[in-house]
C-alpha cells in the first residue's frame, strides 16, 4: 500500500441536524470508517467531483 502524504489538519466544531448524523453513522458503520473519517471522505469526494480539489 502507498503511503499518504503527511497533511495538516484543522479541527472546528460542526453543527448537524440528527437525522444526517444519523445517516452519516450509519453509512460510516458500513464501511468500517469513523464518523470523522467519512466526513473528511463526503467532503473529499464532493470536492473532487466538483473539480476543485485533485485525487
Amino acid at each position: 500500500m502507498a503511503k499518504k502524504e503527511a497533511t495538516e489538519t484543522k479541527s472546528f466544531i460542526l453543527r448537524i441536524d440528527t437525522d444526517t448524523m444519523n445517516a452519516i453513522e450509519a453509512w460510516a458503520a458500513d464501511e468500517f470508517r469513523s464518523v470523522n473519517g467519512q466526513i473528511q471522505w463526503i467532503l473529499s469526494e464532493a470536492l473532487r467531483k466538483s473539480g476543485r480539489k485533485r485525487k
